[in-house]
């Protein structure tokens, strides 16, 4: 059992082209009940009908309702008293002007459906070329033949008013069957047709959006968004229904926002806005000459331009007047002071570095002066002491006497020069 849609799906209840969810089904229905009923068709059409016969009809039945001329198949898609709800949204009165519901669709009813539904596809393509042979500003997008296979309705979009008269002569000749001409919206054949939007979804349009209401630039303005018509636009070439879901919400924060008219003036120069944060309240600013961006919160742009509308021009976009700091002579010089000892630390360092990195050779060479000069220190003293001319005599001219016990002589030392 098929839906009457080219999803494929089947049933009703099993398609999600517009598909409905009764949420008052299991609540009590009052005792008059309700005798309308929603019926789906093919491309997510939707019907009310009078169900006069009291049939007990579910969520995707197969019915046969009254059509002019003649009689379509169609799926229950809502019964009870959402379809009231439906009703007065949709500002439909239960009168004897809707349309009947026969029967329950039997198999040779189907049978027919199938049939009809069989010839669409080879019927646009035709119609598409007869198109093409008039030279029509119009495109047609889709055909849905009516349940018993006596009349089909056309669907086309044209910016501009069409005479199609020789068009219905032509397709009414060729195809035997009643031609109804209607003419759709461009969001409403994408809806018609499906897809997958690029938010990785199905079309809002195809799968529970029925209101289209209209979308301008404004909307991409407030969200901050760039003004690419590649990435604003829907499949149907228009503006994204989406941009509207959160316009609300962004108006709302907005009134946080100050309105900035041109550039703030500051004593470092004129800074100019590039970009706001609508709800981290958050603006960035750059000056003339600089590529850097300043982050400055919204409470701080209303000061600032109150201060530039009082002519008063702040010092930058932080601070209002610069601090002026007193020159404390005792302050510096403990920094100067503690500059000098880290510089002499430093210097101290580069020596030892500069020490250790020198060659082994040189240190040897170093090493063997050192101790010849030593040696050389050693052997003049020996001979001063050793000497003839050595005195004997004391100050007065007594002779020395000379101690019984002898001194030792240190040895005797080898030269390694």
């Amino acid at each position: 059992m098929s839906c009457g849609s080219s999803c494929g799906t089947g049933g009703a209840s099993a398609c999600s082209k517009l598909n409905v969810f009764d949420w008052l089904q299991e609540m009590e229905a009052p005792k008059d009940g309700f005798d309308a009923v929603e019926v789906k068709f093919k491309g997510g059409r939707k019907v009310f009908y009078r169900n006069t016969h009291n049939l007990q009809l579910f969520i995707g039945d197969a019915i046969v309702v009254e059509s002019s001329p003649g009689h379509d198949v169609g799926f229950v898609s809502a019964t009870g008293e959402i379809v009231r709800l439906q009703m007065r949204k949709k500002k439909v009165t239960l009168n004897d002007d809707l349309n009947v519901i026969y029967r329950k669709a039997t198999e040779r009813d189907m049978d027919t459906m199938e049939q009809s539904k069989n010839r669409e596809l080879t019927t646009l393509y035709r119609t598409r070329e007869i198109v093409r042979e008039l030279k029509l500003g119009m495109k047609m997008s889709d055909v849905e033949f009516q349940g018993d296979n006596t009349k089909a309705i056309f669907f086309y979009s044209a910016e501009d008013r069409v005479d199609f008269r020789e068009l219905i002569k032509r397709l009414a000749g060729e195809f035997r069957i009643r031609v109804e001409m209607r003419q759709i919206s461009l969001r409403q054949e994408a809806g018609r047709l499906g897809g997958i939007g690029s938010c990785g979804r199905e079309l809002c349009c195809s799968s529970w959006l029925t209101n289209f209401k209209s979308v301008g630039t404004s909307a991409a303005r407030y969200q901050n968004l760039s003004l690419n018509p590649s990435k604003l636009s829907g499949q149907c070439g228009r503006l994204k229904c989406c941009l509207n879901y959160e316009l609300d919400t962004y108006i709302d924060a907005l009134k946080d926002i100050p309105k900035v008219k041109g550039y703030i003036k500051t004593t470092k120069g004129n800074a100019k806005l590039q970009k706001t944060d609508i709800f981290k309240k958050k603006m960035w600013f750059s000056f003339e000459g600089d590529s850097n961006w300043y982050v400055v919160s919204a409470k701080r742009v209303f000061d600032l331009i109150e201060l530039n509308k009082k002519d008063i021009i702040p010092h930058s976009l932080e601070i209002d007047e610069e601090e002026v700091v007193e020159d404390n002579g005792v302050l510096n010089s403990d920094i100067s002071q503690l500059d000098k000892k880290y510089r002499n630390k430093k210097k101290q360092h580069h020596k030892k570095k500069n020490k250790k990195r020198q060659p082994q050779g040189e240190n040897k060479q170093q090493k063997n002066n050192t101790q010849g000069k030593t040696n050389k220190q050693t052997t003049n003293n020996k001979k001063q002491h050793h000497s003839p001319k050595a005195n004997t005599q004391n100050k007065e001219g007594q002779p020395i006497k000379k101690s019984r016990f002898k001194k030792r002589r240190p040895p005797k030392k080898t030269n390694t020069e």
